[in-house]
């Protein structure tokens, strides 16, 4: 029936039928365990129009990015902040953050690898701090904290109540950072998406919607 390629199917315990357009334009579907498949087709068959403006819209703004080149003047986001990079002669470190990136001419082929372990380092530090003060003030009370390297999942809370985060969340402003921190804290209690979930996230954070936003149209920046 459908003309548009479901690229993956999620089946889980939720009780509505979900279409997600992901960053590279794929249609990821998310449905309940027992919906048929042909019913699951026609949802996408009466949403096509909408999901080929969607793909349309997204491939045009990756299309759009282009690769960091690590030179002189390029911008590099921290913090919500865009801060420019500046190449040197001589540096008594690998690299140096004063309200602005700076790497020797030395260390420049291994610039990216720098600059990720620093945002790595940062994101701990950043995080940690943050998760300990919204833990305190939820009572929600959690195991460890690690930042990753995952790129689709910004972060995920497991059984034991250890918190991972994406080191790319840095890049984000804070009050982002925080939305999914709380976002992580309210699985601890309610371990999936329903309405009671949601509710937990919004005594900790009234304003999430906006920042859950941003994150979803602005997940193609916090990349390097």
């Amino acid at each position: 029936m459908t003309e548009i390629k479901i690229n993956k199917l999620i089946r889980s315990k939720r009780r509505t039928i979900a279409l997600e357009i992901a960053h590279d334009a794929s249609l990821i579907v998310r449905a309940p365990y027992r919906t048929p498949l042909d019913f699951i087709e026609r949802i996408v068959f009466n949403k096509r129009l909408w999901i080929k403006e969607k793909q349309e819209f997204v491939r045009d703004k990756y299309t759009k990015l282009t690769p960091k080149e690590f030179v002189n003047g390029e911008g590099f986001l921290y913090l919500g902040d865009m801060y420019k990079l500046e190449i040197v002669d001589a540096l008594n470190m690998p690299m140096q953050f004063n309200n602005g990136f700076r790497i020797s001419r030395e260390n420049i082929d291994a610039a990216k690898e720098i600059l990720i372990a620093w945002y790595k380092e940062q994101a701990y530090q950043k995080i940690s701090e943050r998760v300990i003060w919204h833990s305190s003030l939820s009572g929600l009370k959690y195991n460890k904290i690690k930042i990753s390297n995952a790129q689709r999942r910004w972060g995920s809370c497991s059984a034991k109540g250890n918190l991972n985060f994406s080191w790319r969340l840095i890049m984000a402003p804070l009050m982002v950072i925080d939305y999914v921190i709380v976002h992580e804290l309210a699985h601890i209690d309610e371990n999936n998406h329903s309405k009671r979930f949601w509710d937990k996230v919004k005594i900790m954070m009234p304003d999430y919607k906006q920042y859950k936003k941003w994150l979803k149209e602005n997940r193609h920046l916090l990349n390097i």
